[in-house]
């Protein structure tokens, strides 16, 4: 299979430090500083100068709610420089905003240095899925009071799909530096974008040596990275064209154009993945000729995505129910995993597929609990804690589960 430079983390990002956050350094009552403790790791990230007012930019991210994002400063500087016979006392000044007021003792802090100056301050909940998430793609253990530095600038290794799956959470484009061998792929589109169906079918049929009744999980895997390569790519063209048209009416600034054309763009992304996830599964499961119905109605209106072997076996009560399998597919699950629960009474245990690398561990113990299996590309597992890998189940079995029932 043809490999392509996808980009590296060390373009996004040059070192990074990690902590766990004290009661001073999140609660009014107890500190009016606004600093964030730990001044010796600090100075593997910031140095030894004063760094007045560096332009940041401060997230809050949890599993369940709106991310904030609000841009500030951050201040680094010795406050003993100038008094004589005393060793540096370094400090952290971050002013407060809507970010510091919803930080909370135990929270996990990422302060990641970037390659143009700026920098990032991530806060996230304790055990959440986007802190297990950051922690995955910085390379970092669990967090501890003391601040741990990672130094990024040399890392060599590719940004794989999940690397550029949480990129995209905290709002950074991915790199895809050799992107432009895709354009005479593309070029039949124009300026506009195909149906869903149609582009997924074309991300398949351009990957010409790939084989879908080969291993399943580098066969999804491949597909799925196929169509985001050349999405991507697409949406730079359409976009870029779109800017040099400019936004004016009337002779002034299309400020509602411009905001509705950038909210298509965003809502776009979004109903794109999943769209194309069930696509490429199905494609899947037709090349290995195993029977399915895709969105079939079942009781109070639940619409399943995939019902093995068929809707008619589901409704026939004498089909045994040993033989039926459910399964929902979600690029990313949050807390809509427990809508599959509710699919199809007569199937106990039902499974769900996603993309979204390392979950909770919190969420996987509530899965297991409601007898819903969870299922991702083995390539995605190792995103996972190592106490959830073992419970993980991956395309390949999943497909011969479901193949040794319509036997």
């Amino acid at each position: 299979m043809t490999e392509y430079k996808r980009g590296q983390l060390s373009a996004h990002f040059q070192d990074v430090a990690v902590k766990k956050l004290s009661a001073v350094e999140t609660t009014p009552t107890k500190s009016n500083q606004h600093e964030f403790n730990g001044s010796k790791p600090l100075r593997q990230l910031l140095g030894d100068d004063d760094r007045k007012g560096i332009p940041t930019r401060f997230l809050w991210l949890a599993d369940e709610q709106e991310g904030i994002t609000e841009d500030g400063y951050l201040s680094w500087y010795d406050s003993r420089r100038n008094v004589a016979h005393r060793s540096a006392e370094y400090r952290l000044y971050y002013p407060g905003n809507a970010v510091s007021e919803l930080m909370n003792e135990g929270d996990t802090v990422f302060l990641a240095n970037r390659p143009d100056g700026t920098m990032m301050v991530i806060v996230t909940p304790a055990g959440s899925t986007v802190q297990n998430q950051l922690l995955w793609m910085f390379g970092v253990d669990q967090p501890e009071l003391d601040f741990q530095v990672r130094d990024i600038k040399k890392d060599a290794d590719q940004l794989d799909f999940a690397a550029r799956y949480i990129l995209d959470e905290i709002g950074i484009e991915p790199e895809e530096p050799e992107a432009d061998w895709l354009d005479g792929i593309l070029e039949q589109f124009g300026s506009k974008f195909p149906t869903t169906k149609v582009f997924s079918e074309l991300a398949r049929s351009s990957l010409k040596d790939v084989d879908a009744r080969d291993d399943a999980d580098t066969v999804l895997m491949a597909w799925l990275e196929q169509e985001e390569l050349m999405f991507r790519r697409l949406e730079r063209l359409v976009v870029s064209e779109r800017l040099k048209a400019g936004f004016v009416a009337d002779e002034s600034a299309d400020v509602d154009g411009f905001l509705a054309f950038s909210l298509h763009v965003q809502n776009r992304r979004k109903s794109r993945i999943g769209l194309s996830f069930e696509h490429h599964l199905g494609a899947l499961f037709d090349a290995r000729g195993i029977r399915h119905t895709r969105g079939a109605i079942t009781e109070k209106n639940s619409k399943p995505d995939f019902l093995f072997p068929g809707i008619a076996e589901y409704r026939d009560a004498a089909f045994p129910e040993a033989k039926l399998t459910l399964l929902a597919a979600k690029s990313t699950c949050k807390d809509r995993w427990t809508q599959v629960l509710a699919e199809a009474e007569r199937i106990k245990e039902k499974h769900l597929i996603t993309l979204e690398p390392s979950i909770s561990l919190n969420q996987t113990d509530k899965m297991k609990a409601n007898d819903l299996r969870l299922i991702l590309p083995l390539k995605l597992h190792k995103t996972y804690l190592p106490e959830q890998q073992s419970w993980l189940m991956n395309v390949k079995d999943f497909v011969s589960i479901v193949s040794d029932r319509q036997q």
